[in-house]
């Protein structure tokens, strides 16, 4: 369980980076590149866990750091930050996976011609290079890591890759705890799912 101090952090980073911004928007360049130094690494991850290539997110991470800094003047000050900045990211990401024809709707009743549930991605071009080098072990997780949808790849990749608090989380997302909460375990559960002949077989062995 993370320490007050911890769960604080999150109004922290908001507090900076909604200050950053606002810098920038009235003209100081130096508050941007501080504000894109202290999100990068977070945003490379959301990014690489819904791209695949480290390669690619990378592009894609400066590519919504332009973004944002090309809509800075439509940014409204005193409203949060990162939730504006995650929805840019996240959309720069799926921009590029619909032009390589990676993204596909589908609704969470099951029902895929239903728009607007949830993404489908199709991760066709297999492994990462990085990812391939690594224990035999973490090339099977990211494989079932692929297999999940882009939502449960979100809520992920911002607990676990960068072990965001659910408070930060739902911050950043701009929907309520319980909301994380609840992605969370179903997002457990359905790479668990993956994951249960292959852990199964390991334990047999």
């Amino acid at each position: 369980m993370k320490e007050p101090a911890q769960e604080a952090y999150g109004d922290a980073l908001e507090a900076q980076a909604m200050e950053l911004m606002t810098a920038a928007k009235r003209g100081d360049p130096a508050a941007f590149e501080n504000l894109s130094r202290e999100l990068r690494a977070r945003a490379f991850s959301v990014a690489r866990s819904l791209v695949g290539s480290h390669e690619d997110a990378l592009e894609l991470t400066q590519e919504a750091f332009l973004k944002t800094y090309a809509a800075r003047a439509t940014y409204r000050e005193g409203d949060p930050f990162l939730p504006w900045f995650h929805r840019i990211l996240r959309n720069t990401c799926f921009s590029f996976l619909r032009k390589r024809n990676r993204l596909r709707a589908y609704s969470l009743s099951g029902n895929r011609e239903e728009v607007g549930s949830d993404w489908e991605i199709s991760d066709e071009e297999g492994l990462p290079a990085d990812v391939a080098e690594q224990h035999e072990t973490a090339a099977l997780f990211w494989k079932a890591f692929q297999r999940l949808s882009a939502k449960d790849r979100e809520i992920l990749a911002l607990r676990h890759f960068r072990d965001l608090s659910y408070r930060e989380i739902a911050h950043a997302l701009g929907i309520p705890e319980g909301t994380v909460m609840s992605r969370l375990f179903h997002a457990r559960a359905h790479l668990r799912e993956i994951l249960s002949p292959h852990l199964a077989e390991e334990e047999r062995a």
